[in-house]
């Protein structure tokens, strides 16, 4: 993938490094991002020299949410596509960290809790903000923020608007750790299963999955919630209240 790409693919020592590439709009994920972003999970699970991903931002965010001007007129299968990128990250059989750089805001907190750890730099920002914006949450943020957090931090977050800086991350456990450069701690903490034999990577990925609910594999869970979620969120961005919200100058 090009540099002008909207994902760029970097290999480094058996980690595929995928940055989220618009940093003019703050990599506000659009339907073209989110397919790269599809592809690039892709072209990593395909390669047997790849044992990890790191995600990440160009630029001061990690990601500033979906594109407003895909939310105004979404239908369910244009959600569906804007999320299949974060689901991918979720989805996949690779172990996977987002590198989190700055702000991760909406759908950038989706990509940033879709990963299996959390390292920040000192100006991230975990911010849900679907309630600010007038429409409900989505792309299964509802079960990763109580997966990640516990319930009563979790409904801070999308009840209250409790916003996580970096030290708030580490101290809920929605981050491993405070990083100054955050991307080079990623690719430190991806050493393990790039020096492991990859087919264990994998089982041990799937054994956990497995075992985190018997009976159960984590995946399903957020795939289900993406689905009950999915309907209040199109009814919500549909609302006269969203409109006006997004007329209004700009949020803080």
């Amino acid at each position: 993938m090009t540099d002008d790409a909207l994902v760029r693919y970097e290999l480094a020592d058996r980690v595929a490094v995928l940055t989220v590439n618009d940093p003019d709009r703050r990599n506000a994920v659009t339907l073209e991002m989110s397919a790269q972003l599809c592809a690039a999970v892709a072209c990593a699970e395909s390669d047997e020299g790849v044992h990890a991903i790191v995600v990440t931002g160009a630029g001061a965010a990690f990601c500033a949410g979906g594109d407003l001007a895909v939310l105004s007129r979404a239908t369910e299968a244009d959600l569906e596509r804007l999320y299949a990128g974060f689901m991918a990250i979720g989805r996949s059989t690779l172990p996977t960290i987002a590198a989190v750089n700055g702000p991760a805001v909406g759908a950038g907190l989706n990509l940033a809790m879709a990963a299996d750890v959390r390292i920040v730099g000192p100006s991230a920002v975990f911010d849900a903000r679907f309630q600010k914006l007038g429409i409900h949450p989505g792309g299964g943020a509802t079960w990763m923020l109580h997966r990640a957090v516990g319930p009563q931090v979790a409904r801070a977050a999308l009840l209250f608007g409790f916003r996580f800086d970096a030290q708030d991350a580490v101290r809920y456990g929605l981050a491993l750790r405070v990083d100054d450069d955050p991307v080079a701690g990623a690719i430190q903490l991806a050493a393990g299963p790039a020096g492991a034999p990859r087919d264990v990577v994998l089982d041990t990925k799937a054994s956990m999955r497995a075992t985190a609910v018997p009976g159960f594999l984590d995946v399903d869970h957020h795939a289900r919630a993406k689905d009950i979620e999915i309907g209040p969120q199109v009814a919500s961005l549909q609302s006269p209240e969203f409109a006006a919200r997004l007329a209004a100058p700009r949020l803080s």
